[in-house]
Formats: C-alpha cells, structure tokens, sequence
C-alpha cells in the first residue's frame, strides 16, 4: 500500500512537471512571438536610427572624451596616478563620473530625439496639403510603428496630446543653390538628411581621437574662476536698480509643468506679432501719441505663451554674404517699401526674391561710396579703427550698417515699427543687425558714453524741437569725442522749412557744445552732410552764459535706461583718468581682448579683481568655443549669422566668435550686473532688457540663442513657459539653442523643447550642471488661441 501510494504520488509530481514545462514553453513561445513582431515593426526606425547614428558617434566620443578630461582636470579629489588606473581609454574615465543608467540614457538621447520625428511625420501623413513625399513603403512603416507605440505615446514626451493636429509648415521647401539642402522635409530623407548634415555640422566625426581630448566642457563656466559671487554684482549694480523698475505684476514662479498645451496665436499682426509693439488695448488707451507714444513698448499684462505662426511658404533664410543682396520673398511677405522706396533703391521685388542694390534715401547710388565719402570729410573718423561700434538711427532696412561691415564697423541700427513696412525685418533677414526703437518719451536702453559715432540720414527725428531733448538723448550715449552725422535736408537744401529747421539745430548744438567739424556735399548722391563731434572736457560748459539746456543733476545716473523718461539735460564729461568715458578706448581690435583701463580696482561678477574677471572669463570662452562650440556640439557654423546671447556678462562668448561671418547680439538683463559698457568699450554691442517681456524684434531673427544660466535666474520672477514661447518666437526654423544651467533647469527646459518637436542635437550632465543643443523644427499646432490685445 504504501509503494502504490507513493508511485501515485510520483506519478501526479512528472504531471504536474510536464505541465509547467509546457506553460513556460508557450510563454516563452509568445515571448519570442512577440519580439519577433515588434521588432519587425521598429526595424526600419532602427535601422535609419543606426545609419545616423553612425554619423554621430565620433561627435557623441569626443564629446564624451572632452567632457571626461575636463571634468578630470577640475577634480581635486583624485591623484594624477589614481585617474590612470581608472580605466584604459577616455570612455571610462567618463563613466566614473556617471551611473551606467545615466550613461544609457545619454546615448540614447539621439535615439529619443529620431523617434519625436518619426512620429510627428507619422502624424503629418494624414495632413491634405502636406509636402511630405515619402514611398507607400515607408509610409506603412511608419504607421506600424505608431501603432506599437501608440498606447505609451502619452507617457513617452510631454505634450504630445498637442500634436494631435500639430502639423509641419505646409509650406516648408528647400533650394539646393540657396540652402544648401539643409531643410528637411520628407519622412524617408529626413534620417539621410540628419545623417548629412551631421557629417558637414559636426567634422568631429572625422577628427583624430587626441585632437578631441583636448576639447573642454562647456559646463567650464563654473569652474574657480567664473563662478558668479553670491552677491553676483560685484561693483556694479543692476539696470533694474538703477532704473529702479518695479515689475512685481510678474513674478509667477514656473512650476515645473510637465504637460503644454501649445496653441498657435491669432493676432491682426499674425506672423509678425510681437507681444509688446503689438498692445492695440494699450495703444488705444494712450491719452496722446504726439511724441511717438504709440510706438514704443506696452506690455501685456500677462506674457503670452503661444507660439507665432510661420508666413505661408516660408524656408531656410539665404546665408550670408548673399543674404546682403537678397532674401526669399515669401520670408517676409511685404511689398509697399518696394513700392514707396523702390526709386531709392532700397528693396525692389524680383520673382520669388526682395533685392537691395544697397541704397537708401541718401545714398541712392550706393552705400559704399556713401560711406567712403563721410570718410573723406573728416579722415579722423578712421572707419574700423577709431570707429568701430556705431549707431544709426531711424535705419530704414539698414543698407548702410550692411555696407559698413566691409569696414570693420559693427553698428546698432533701428527704426520704429511704423508705415515703413517691415524695415527692420528685411534687415535681420538679409543679415543685418538692427532693433526696434524709437526716439519717444523714454531714454533708448543702453548706457551712457558707449557709441564712437551716430549717423542719422533723413531718419525723421525732430531733433530741435522740445529744448533738443531727442539731441540731447544721443548726447547722453555717444562718447566724448565722438561724432554725430546729420545727412539730412536742412544740411544742403534752401525751401523755407529747410532753412527754418538748420537755424534751430545750430542754436542748439552751439548751447550743448557740439563742434561743427565741417559740412560737405556728395555730388554723386546730391546730398550734404554735417559732421559734429562732442567735447572731451567741461570747459565749454562752464563757459556758457545760461544754463541751457541744463546739465542734469548730480543724483541723475547717465547709465539708467530702462524705462527711463527723457529729460532735457546734459550730464557733465568724466575728466578723472580713472572714470570710463576720460579718454578714448584701445584702436580696433586691441580693444577686444585688453580690459578697459577704467576697471583697476573693481570686484568682478565673479568675485576677484575685475581686470582678472575680465581675462579668465574671455579665455574660459575662447576655450569653450574653439574646443567644443565649433566642432562638437553639431552645428553648422556656415548657416550661422544672427546670434544672441541672452545673458551676456563680458561679452566673452561674442568675442570668441570674432573670427566667424557672425554677429552678436550681447542682452544684459536687468537685474544682472550692469556689464553693458564693458561690452561696448572691447567694441562689441548689446543692449538691455527684461527677459519677463518680449524682446524689441520680429519673429525669426536668429540663427543661434546662447543661454548661459539664464533659464535658472528668470524663473525666481517670472514664468518659464511665456519665455521659451519667447524664445521660440525670436529663433528661426533650423536655428538653435544652447544652454548651459543647473540639472534640475536643464530638465525642465528639455521638456518644453520635446514638446514643441524639436531636436536634441547634444546634452551632458555632471552632477549639478547641465548643458544642452536643441535644434528648433518647423512644427507649428493646429490649435489656435486669440490675443485680444493684439487684434485690432
């Protein structure tokens, strides 16, 4: 009994065994199954995943290898002879400053990136007018491929319920004379496109491995020597302190969102729109518009956080020299300047191009002689040496700025957004740097004595009327010594108004102590102009009879800008050797890398003498630049021409690219350190603002935004949301983003890109520092929202 007991429990045991065996068997089985199909779904995504990132791996390596010896070199931890024996190559010395998780994560970044483009241009199939050419292959492909990853689309990246409808601009084209084939429009192509234009952004990839390990990591900019002091501005205050602006309205702190809602703005302006030009509400609340009120900035209360609309056909801007000369048309779709201005030779249309012969109201037969004969009217004036930062005022499409660079002449131009269509638009699309100002009520936004000479060609300011107020503006900013150029009327002509108008300015440049250097004639252009230059001490002042117009006040700070009004007053000329503005700066381009002579006893933003602030920040980004900028971080340097840097401190990002076809935009904002005339005295500009508020620009002016801890700093005061729209309002298609902040930031940031679409190209982070390359795509959604202050 007990045998057959026991043989009856042995024999429950094997089927109870066989039964398991066959359970695991058929798991397995669908297991495999299962694989099997989604793998044969994906293959194609990895495939074209895999071909690119062949492209790339020599970018991701000497990236990795950079940032490895960087981080090396800064640790104070680890011996010399303890990092050699940590590893046999520079991938492991990288990974002993990374989990293996965050490593993966890192390389698969490129992977997430292709993945958001492959399903937005699976969303985009559906789209009727869409350009989008791929096979009935591919197209299946990609819609397999939506559907397997259809149910975790949600979770996988932020704000993807938005695209449902999202659509890439109908109108996205490319021009393989013009673009070079760097717009990217088709499914299929797109991967081999990516995969192309990394192999001409990024020439790491073909670049020896001990060339790239002498590459540094752009998170350098918190090594000993550049890490911001604590009360960060040193000797200088901010331009929020010196204007003492209140903008307490708009201190919501960003809360992190995790999901957007995007939406598309819908506003009279439309393509155009800028948020603080564009307040018809305020506009029509304005008790008089006799001084220009109506042209300068209101505000909303709340910023906007949606995205501007592309113009219908719009494609990449032509590069530079030959953006000098002409532009697509559908880029910036007006026509009434060719119409008014056409005669002058300001813009003419000519088939799917606008053209500039490079004229203008006073220089109908061209710029360069125009600007050779102002030259030859007072030799002293030294274009490119004497003369390097200027101004032009009332700018029109800033021919003679465009022109001026074949001098070495950087220059500020502006113009109000007023019935000359477009004016500052056309000059940003050509190429050109140029703002929108006005001369108004308020003081322009910069600081005082920075401009080696201001030009002013029928710009259409009435600089005598009011006690000389607007002249007197332009006193305030240009340097002691340096000229002003009135080409105008008044100068040459002898009609009653003419003669009325030169009586008034000589009056009243006589008082101020401007010296009427000489009039001269352009016979070429029939034009006249007279050529003054502010005095270098106060003698002159304390001379005059009257007090008028009157200096100002000694409480009166000449450098507070923002949002300052105007006052009919001259502030007194530095005669202190030591103070900035007693004696001219070094002959260009001396002037870049030398500290000006007026910061000997200075502390620094970040903490030590300021000369010393000066030297380590400018090297810190020469090396930044050189070793990581121009080769590692995939961008296309030749496609680069407008360039902002949003934070700019001295201005040592700009001067490190002194040697490429770009320029740059230097923001100081204004609760930064006040660091602008440091800027402008290594002859570069800038100018101030408020990053809580819209920038004075059009919609797509830049190529390139560098943003160097500013997300971090802006979100104590103000919503990150309304200033990524911002920044995505002022930033081209194809043009891109570099950052540099905390991890926490960086995360944040990378949210809001992924869900507008656009590209990772590179990130990196190390502990508590993040950098990071996006590259904005042409996606636009399909919801839209309605700015009611913006609609006429």
């Amino acid at each position: 009994m007990a045998k057959g007991k026991y043989s009856k429990l042995d024999g429950r045991r094997s089927s109870s065994y066989c039964s398991t065996v066959t359970i695991v068997g058929l798991v397995a089985f669908f297991l495999v199954g299962g694989w099997m199909l989604i793998s044969s779904s994906v293959n194609p995504f990895w495939n074209s995943y895999l071909s690119s990132q062949e492209a790339k791996d020599g970018v991701k390596q000497n990236l990795q290898e950079s940032f490895s010896k960087q981080f090396e070199d800064n640790s104070d931890g680890l011996t010399q002879d303890g990092k050699k024996d940590n590893g046999n190559d520079e991938q492991s010395k990288f990974s002993e400053n990374n989990t293996d998780e965050d490593n993966n994560e890192e390389k698969l970044e490129t992977k997430s990136t292709d993945e958001n483009r492959e399903s937005e241009n699976s969303d985009n199939e559906n789209q009727e007018d869409s350009h989008l050419k791929e096979s009935t292959d591919e197209r299946s492909e990609s819609k397999e491929e939506q559907k397997a990853e259809g149910e975790n689309d949600g979770n996988r990246q932020d704000g993807d319920s938005n695209s449902e409808g999202g659509e890439m601009n109908k109108s996205r084209q490319t021009d393989s004379g013009e673009s070079s084939g760097e717009n990217r429009s088709e499914s299929a192509e797109d991967e081999k496109n990516f995969k192309d234009q990394n192999d001409g952004e990024s020439n790491t990839g073909s670049q020896d491995n001990d060339q790239a390990s002498n590459k540094v990591s752009p998170n350098n900019g918190q090594s000993e020597n550049l890490s911001e002091s604590t009360t960060q501005n040193g000797a200088w205050s901010t331009q929020a302190a010196e204007s003492e602006k209140e903008n307490s309205q708009q201190s919501s702190v960003s809360k992190g969102q995790k999901e957007y809602n995007w939406k598309v703005c819908k506003t009279t302006a439309g393509p155009d729109y800028i948020p603080c030009l564009d307040n018809w509400q305020a506009v029509r609340k304005l008790r008089s518009t006799a001084h220009y009120e109506h042209r300068e900035r209101h505000c909303p209360d709340e910023a906007p956080t949606c995205l501007v609309p592309l113009p219908e056909g719009y494609r990449q801007s032509i590069k530079w020299p030959k953006s000098r000369d002409k532009i697509w048309y559908n880029n910036v779709p007006h026509t009434r300047l060719a119409v008014v201005k056409g005669h002058q030779n300001w813009v003419k249309v000519s088939g799917e191009h606008l053209t500039f012969p490079g004229g203008g109201t006073q220089f109908k037969k061209g710029a360069l002689h125009y600007i050779d004969f102002i030259q030859s009217s007072v030799p002293e004036i030294a274009w490119g040496k004497r003369s390097h930062v200027i101004l032009d005022v009332g700018c029109g499409v800033a021919s003679f700025g465009g022109y001026l660079f074949e001098r070495d002449v950087l220059t500020m131009s502006f113009a109000p957004k007023d019935e000359h269509e477009a004016q500052v638009q056309f000059a940003l699309e050509r190429g050109i740097p140029a703002i929108l100002s006005v001369m108004g009520t308020k003081r322009l936004p910069f600081p005082c004595s920075i401009f080696d000479l201001i030009h002013c060609a029928r710009c259409r300011v009435p600089w005598h009327i009011e006690g000389g107020k607007l002249l007197l503006e332009l006193n305030r900013v240009l340097r002691p010594g340096g000229y002003f150029v009135w080409s105008a009327t008044p100068v040459y002509q002898k009609l009653p108004e003419d003669v009325g108008i030169w009586k008034e300015m000589s009056r009243l440049t006589k008082k101020t102590c401007w010296d009427l250097v000489t009039i001269k004639k352009d016979r070429l252009n029939g034009v006249g102009a007279a050529i003054y230059q502010k005095p270098t001490s106060n003698e002159c002042y304390d001379k005059r009879n009257r007090n008028d117009p009157p200096l100002c006040e000694e409480s009166d700070d000449p450098n507070a800008a923002w949002n300052i009004p105007l006052q009919a007053c001259m502030h007194r000329v530095p005669v202190d050797s030591s103070e900035r503005g007693s004696r001219w700066p070094e002959q260009w381009p001396k002037r870049l890398e030398k500290a000006p002579y007026w910061l000997n006893s200075q502390v620094g933003v970040y903490g030590k003498a300021a000369p010393e602030d000066f030297v380590a920040d400018y090297k810190h980004w020469k090396d930044v630049v050189a070793k990581s900028y121009l080769s590692g971080v995939g961008i296309n340097w030749s496609s680069i021409r407008n360039v902002m840097d949003m934070r700019a401190v001295y201005g040592g990002f700009a001067a490190a690219l002194n040697d490429l076809k770009v320029w740059v935009m230097n923001v100081v904002p204004i609760d930064s350190a006040d660091t602008l005339p440091i800027i402008y005295e290594r002859g570069l500009f800038g100018i101030y603002h408020d990053w809580c508020e819209s920038f004075n620009t059009y919609p797509r002016s830049y190529d390139l935004l560098h943003a160097d801890h500013l997300f971090s700093s802006i979100k104590k005061r103000c919503n990150l949301v309304t200033l990524f729209a911002e920044v995505d309002r002022i930033l081209r298609p194809e043009g891109k983003l570099i950052v540099q902040d905390d991890a926490a930031t960086i995360k944040e940031v990378e949210g809001m890109a992924k869900s507008l679409k656009w590209e990772v190209r590179t990130t990196y982070l190390e502990a508590d520092e993040g950098f990071i390359c996006f590259h904005k795509t042409y996606w636009r959604p399909n919801a839209t929202e309605t700015i009611k202050a913006a609609i006429v």
